[in-house]
């Protein structure tokens, strides 16, 4: 059984991180050399609200499946890394929350009245928080590797 939590764990947190580098790493650069502003905002929060309803079942699947394998262990006992990794994802979670309620429902609401301005000042907002939690990502993943 705990092989399977840790498998949904693990799956959870790559659709995340995964995404986030397809986003960060190639979707956006190819997106502002090659489309015009309208086209790339529609684009970028079409996508965007795809991906993020994926963030939010990754965060319920890795919020279970943590508080799951931690509660399987005595806490004293677990490694520090697991602690880290804990209080990263916490952190992810709150960020991601932050973009879902602030600027990614002001871009989509920008980008339905065709407000583009506001959509591209939504979008701008959106970016440095999403490579604030791909950094977090990646620091969760190695404090649980290399901190035992």
């Amino acid at each position: 059984m705990y092989e399977w939590i840790k498998f949904l764990h693990l799956a959870a947190g790559i659709v995340w991180q995964g995404g986030m580098a397809l986003v960060i790493l190639a979707l956006r650069p190819v997106a502002i050399h090659s489309m015009a502003p309208v086209e790339r905002l529609t684009l970028m929060s079409s996508v965007l609200s795809r991906f993020f309803v994926m963030v939010w079942v990754s965060i319920a699947l890795l919020l279970v499946s943590g508080f799951w394998m931690l509660s399987m262990t005595d806490m004293k006992l677990a490694a520090k890394g697991w602690h880290a990794m804990s209080g990263l994802g916490l952190v992810m979670c709150l960020i991601f929350a932050h973009i879902w309620f602030g600027p990614f429902r002001r871009l989509k609401a920008a980008v339905q009245t065709s407000d583009w301005p506001s959509a591209g000042q939504a979008l701008g907002k959106i970016h440095p928080l999403v490579l604030t939690n791909f950094v977090l990502g990646w620091l969760a993943v190695l404090a649980v590797v290399v901190w035992r």
